[in-house]
């Protein structure tokens, strides 16, 4: 396509006075924009419009706050005449731990990235409908989406962008207008200390300005309400991911307890949803569905609230109300918060009259001090924090008034701040805590006419997950709930005659969510979103695309991002992720790093060539057949019994574990899974630059199969052979198996046979088979039953992990590279997936015995430190596994099973 053209259109760039800012402006005059460089330093923002000008373009500078939008969009006014693109991307950082972040510091981050995208968005609003035509682009941060520890402030801004864009993505689609959200990671001043130069080079903001430019252009892609994660030269979208979820029979059995018994189905997300906006719900599918059971099953034991103080904001009616009286009704003492002394009080009866405890607290709820002093004065604790107060100021976004604005967000948002901080430290102490705020569906998707609120609903979301990531080894646990409750809100929103469901949308059905979240009965979830409606409850969490890498050796262009739209936005190819973290999020983007085009002629090389393949196969195009008859030289292969002991304490054995940890013990062996030690040079050596648009940077470990074919011994000498021996073409990835055959030296009898499943991105489209073969339990799909796991082990890593692990030979820096973790935002590195799978295996084979084979499917990380549980089921020679990270409820391997080398003997002898 031809060189998109800004010529004409005026760009108002926020905090550019240096990193994305600076790389927007030169990038938009370059391509013949106008540009107003704001920056509130005046020699920052005054050399990038030297820098400009110098090179013939046309720019203005503005020091104005972005608070004072007006100001910022009236020097594009006298200065060019008007506005066409707004890129709000001023923010600063106040990073402190959550019980040590002051007001100021909370304040200020939310002045500058919150209020003053509202300011400015405001400003050029009314220029932008007038002229059927505008562009705005926020931007938001993987800690907005995921939470990040030390940047609670942070992270509830950036991810209260995404709702206000989306909102704005509503409300202007009717004048031309439309809105886009990105998360960035690009170096800056900031980042200079913690990551080396080879690192800031892959991750400049020239990576992440062409993709600006392409979706604010008028021949651009359409791009309005979503959200697009962009560094290092890799671009992917993300959108919501919702769980089917479980119904209930909305009656007297709903109770939190119900709802701890129903939780696998609730967080099971095999049939998943990918709703957009709202009506979001079938609320008559709902009704249907909960009508039709006759009770609710409840947990063995029934969760209840004595001795437990919880506070309640906004209880004088409504949701706050309905919180109260179940809480006091399971044996809490309710602290009664609202700024209306006679409804709080009337609450407060309400439940004394029952027999219940209840004090009330009449203040603001961001008077949270004030409120917790409440609880302490009356009950001498508090346990639980429901952050429930808030206000709705509806207008359109046009008329809505700054006054509207800060109403909303200080009752939704600095109210859940401050009531947070000041029972953090309560919690702290007493190593036990728990926090439930209120989101909403306008939060979620963005709603017309409710930008303040949808924004500061958002905002909570992510100051609750740092919530959770900060308060997780202090027992403290977060969760948001986004309710649908009350005949007016159900049926306005949802626009169905439900007279006969009224009942079935009280707000007293959505206290049992609630209730089961902030027991003590709930010992694993925390940092979750979910959707609560008319007795039905399900989970949401972030779905990101493959997206699309770039090479990061070449300048990247618009036109390059809108030649590959359609791979950065499908979620239907089979690559599409889970990310739960900042860390995870980070680590697609990292894989880019590498990614460099190569524009020499000539093939792979040194490779012999035989005749035909042992795997050729009558589908195979040309390509693939031609690539299967490449030999590569065998490698050998040497280790000793200390090789089989580091190899062991790499997958968490212990030192009362002789059998794996002294070669002296009359039983010392290798674990099974230490067949794939000897191969893993081998395999990964396999040359791939035939494939069309190879990249190893593209490439993921999807699966690994082991087989077992004999005696594995404490020493020996090895020679690996490898061979291609399934290519598959899935259209825009390729899949491609490879098979290493690890033989015995001196006997030439195979001992161990691996085959790994590898997906590269974007290297598919040669033709040929589309669908593998079965490979019998090397390409099994392993679905566990439909039952209780028959075994369970749960074993917590080191902390040194992953360091224990490089021993075997991994020397992956994202494994043990400081920097490398800095970057995302890391505590500590990231376990190899071949750890996992070798502590699952353990597990395999201390729970059933000794294995033949073992398959894996890997489809999460674990970082060193958390806990692995592995869930198993035995059908009859064969244990159906699948490893979860318990911290984060995270699945990391699936469509997993080991076959039994013997299937009568139950256990091990270990």
């Amino acid at each position: 396509m031809s060189q998109l053209s800004f010529a004409g259109h005026t760009v108002i760039i926020t905090g550019a006075g240096g990193g994305l800012g600076k790389a927007y402006s030169l990038f938009y005059a370059s391509r013949g924009a106008n540009v107003v460089v704001n920056d509130v330093s005046q020699a920052a923002s005054q050399k990038v419009v030297d820098e400009i000008t110098k090179a013939g373009g046309k720019a203005v500078a503005n020091t104005s706050s972005v608070a004072d939008g007006a100001a910022v969009i009236k020097t594009a006014l006298n200065a060019f005449g008007g506005v066409t693109i707004l890129i709000n991307n001023a923010g600063i950082l106040r990073d402190k731990g959550f019980k040590n972040m002051t007001d100021q510091e909370w304040d200020q981050v939310q002045l500058v990235h919150l209020k003053g995208a509202f300011s400015c968005t405001k400003a050029v609003w009314p220029i932008f409908c007038k002229q059927g035509f505008g562009r705005v682009v926020n931007t938001a941060s993987a800690a907005g989406l995921y939470g990040n520890f030390g940047q609670a402030n942070y992270s509830a801004a950036k991810m209260g962008l995404v709702a206000f864009t989306k909102t704005l993505a509503l409300e202007g689609a009717r004048f031309g207008i439309k809105a886009v959200v990105i998360a960035p990671m690009a170096a800056s001043a900031m980042t200079e200390t913690i990551m080396p130069p080879e690192m800031l080079a892959n991750l400049k903001p020239e990576f992440v300005a062409p993709f600006v430019a392409s979706v604010t252009h008028p021949d651009g892609p359409d791009a309005s309400g979503k959200i697009f994660e962009v560094g290092a030269g890799y671009v992917a979208e993300v959108r919501w991911e919702r769980s089917k979820g479980a119904a209930f029979k909305t009656d007297a059995s709903f109770t939190p307890s119900a709802v701890q018994e129903k939780w696998e189905q609730i967080t099971d997300f095999e049939h998943a949803e990918h709703p957009q906006g709202l009506p979001d719900l079938d609320i008559p599918g709902i009704f249907a569905a909960g009508s039709k059971l006759s009770t609710n099953a409840q947990a063995s034991s029934e969760i209840r609230f004595d001795g437990k103080t919880v506070i309640i904001t906004g209880a004088g009616a409504g949701l706050g109300r309905a919180y109260a009286l179940v809480f006091a009704k399971l044996g809490a003492n309710v602290v009664v918060n609202d700024v209306n002394e006679k409804t709080a009080k009337s609450v407060v009866a309400e439940i004394a009259k029952a027999g219940g405890k209840a004090v009330a607290s009449i203040a603001s709820a961001e008077d949270g001090e004030g409120i917790v002093k409440a609880a302490l004065d009356a009950f001498g604790g508090v346990h639980v924090l429901i952050a429930n107060a808030g206000v709705i100021r509806p207008n359109a976004f046009a008329a809505m008034s700054e006054r509207e604005w800060d109403e909303v967000t200080a009752v939704h948002l600095r109210a859940t701040f401050k009531c947070a901080k000041a029972v953090w430290p309560i919690f702290q102490k007493q190593k036990f805590g728990r926090i439930v705020t209120m989101g909403s569906q306008a939060g979620i998707y963005g709603l017309s006419g409710l930008a303040n609120y949808a924004t500061a609903k958002a905002a909570v979301l992510s100051l609750t997950r740092t919530l959770a990531i900060e308060g997780r080894k202090y027992n403290i646990l977060a969760n948001t709930v986004a309710p649908t409750a009350g005949p007016l809100i159900g049926l306005a929103q949802y626009r169905f005659s439900a007279s006969d469901h009224v009942d079935a949308i009280k707000e007293e059905y959505i206290a049992p969510l609630v209730g089961f979240l902030s027991s003590e009965a709930n010992e694993d979830t925390t940092g979750g979103l979910f959707q609560v409606a008319a007795g039905w409850i399900a989970q949401l969490r972030w779905q990101r695309t493959g997206g699309y890498g770039f090479p990061v050796n070449k300048p990247l262009t618009p036109e390059a991002i809108i030649s590959k739209w359609s791979l950065i936005t499908d979620f239907n190819d089979g690559r599409a992720t889970n990310p739960g973290s900042t860390q995870e999020a980070f680590m697609q983007i990292a894989e880019n790093f590498g990614n460099e085009a190569d524009d020499s002629a000539g093939g792979s090389g040194s490779n012999s060539s035989d005749a035909s393949s042992p795997y050729a196969d009558p589908e195979d195009s040309k390509l693939v057949a031609e690539a299967k008859t490449k030999v590569e030289e065998p490698l050998e292969y040497h280790y000793t019994d200390r090789d089989v002991i580091l190899y062991n304490l790499g997958i968490g054995a212990t030192e009362k574990e002789l059998q794996w940890t002294f070669e002296g013990d009359d039983e010392f062996a290798a674990i099974p899974t230490f067949g794939v030690i000897p191969q893993f040079i081998a395999s990964g050596g396999l040359s791939l630059d035939w494939l069309p648009n190879y990249n190893p940077a593209k490439l993921l470990h999807g699966e690994q199969y082991l087989s077992i074919k004999g005696p594995i011994p404490t020493s020996g000498h090895f020679v690996n052979e490898a061979r291609l021996m399934e290519v598959l073409d899935k259209g825009k990835a390729a899949a491609v198996t490879s098979i290493v055959e690890t033989k015995d030296k001196a006997t030439g009898k195979v001992i161990f046979e691996n085959q790994s499943t590898v997906f590269i991105r974007g290297a598919g489209g040669f033709g040929g088979k589309r669908v593998g073969k079965d490979r019998g339990a090397a390409s099994a799909a392993n679905t566990p039953p439909q039952r209780k796991p028959d075994a369970v082990v749960e074993e917590k890593t080191l902390p040194t992990q992953a360091a224990l692990y490089r021993l075997s030979g991994d020397y992956n820096p994202l494994h043990i590279l400081p920097e490398f973790a800095a970057i995302g935002g890391f505590d500590k590195p990231i376990l190899h997936g071949l750890c996992s799978f070798g502590i699952s295996g353990k597990h395999v084979v201390k729970t059933f015995g000794e294995f033949k084979d073992i398959k894996v499917r890997f489809v999460g990380v674990v970082y060193p430190g958390e806990t692995l549980v592995t869930e198993m089921w035995r059908e009859e020679d064969k244990v159906i596994f699948t490893t979860k990270v318990k911290e984060r409820g995270t699945v990391v391997l699936a469509a997993a099973a080991a076959t039994l080398v013997n299937a009568g003997a139950p256990k091990a002898k270990l």
